[in-house]
């Protein structure tokens, strides 16, 4: 499999957005969250991010295609939270969001702890990260009715 990730720049962030909506259609249709959910960001919310030294992105290549993106933000020296991660929909169940996570992961040797939220109700995230080592730590919120974010740390 041959999957690498690549700092992502501003320049990137027309293409980052696109690539978002696609990938969290399903959820934002699924949820209805027009509040927090990253399918229904702007263009000028994804910018922004880049301004923040705290924050690094990056886009997602499966034999040179960009498949996805992931978004790291440092919390302290050994603290890092995988803030966003997707894999676009045609791409899922190839083993590419485990592939992308191990080597950003590797980027940070003085990560002793990760931190994510993801959605409780959906198995397949909860899934995956809990085969990439993470355990639920109980810092759950609740987004809106029948929508819950729990938190995993490792």
């Amino acid at each position: 499999m041959n999957v690498h990730v690549k700092k992502a720049t501003v320049e990137d962030s027309e293409k980052i957005l696109k690539m978002q909506i696609v990938a969290y259609k399903p959820l934002l249709e699924k949820y209805e969250d027009y509040d927090t959910s990253p399918g229904a960001e702007t263009l000028e919310s994804v910018q922004r991010r880049f301004s923040f030294d705290s924050i690094d992105q990056y886009l997602i290549f499966a034999n040179n295609e960009n498949i996805g993106y992931i978004r790291i933000v440092h919390h302290d020296d050994n603290t890092f939270g995988l803030s966003q991660m997707f894999i676009l929909p045609a791409f899922q169940g190839n083993g590419y969001a485990q592939a992308a996570i191990s080597q950003t992961e590797f980027f940070y040797p003085k990560a002793e702890k990760w931190i994510l939220r993801t959605i409780k109700q959906e198995p397949k995230l909860c899934h995956l990260y809990e085969k990439m080592g993470y355990k639920m730590n109980g810092h759950d919120k609740n987004i809106k009715q029948g929508m819950d974010l729990v938190g995993y740390a490792k």
